[in-house]
């Protein structure tokens, strides 16, 4: 698997994570379309040029899932249960069609299940930064990974006796 599993994660450990992606005015607009989003600062031109942003931004939730899903290769790829909640998810600074997110990830918890012997519990913080390094969200996530699984002699099919 391409992920990390319970056991390769430590508290402290910081991942940058190389993929980047530039979010698009048509990733937004169908992005709100398929959620239903009218939020007139996504989707109306007019409307947001006249507000202290002066055009459109990108929708936060988009960004969510954008930052979450770069994360995925290097840490989850088939090596989680599920993703248990999102907290402190903030965005200090807007994301424009154009901008190209970046993300960091440091892991600032860890605990064994307490009903799953093979599964622990990991608290990630993601920060998402713009292609100038300005920080444009962040948030902090439990996620349930999987323990790396432990064989004996008998599942190795290449061994031989």
């Amino acid at each position: 698997m391409a992920g990390k599993y319970y056991d390769d994660l430590d508290v402290g450990m910081t991942f940058r994570h190389d993929l980047g992606r530039t979010l698009t005015e048509a990733d937004n607009v169908l992005f709100n379309s398929l959620t239903l989003n009218t939020q007139p600062l996504h989707i109306n031109e007019d409307f947001a040029a006249k507000t202290s942003f002066g055009r459109r931004i990108v929708n936060g939730i988009f960004t969510l899932g954008v930052v979450v899903g770069i994360t995925v290769h290097e840490l989850t790829a088939g090596t989680i249960v599920a993703n248990l909640g999102y907290e402190n998810v903030s965005h200090p600074h807007p994301l424009f069609h154009g901008d190209t997110l970046y993300v960091e990830t440091e892991v600032t918890g860890k605990r064994d299940s307490k009903s799953r012997p093979d599964s622990g519990i990991v608290t990630l913080r993601h920060t998402g930064r713009n292609q100038e390094g300005v920080v444009c969200i962040e948030v902090t996530r439990a996620v349930l990974f999987l323990k790396r699984p432990t064989s004996t002699l008998n599942d190795d099919p290449w061994r031989s006796e």
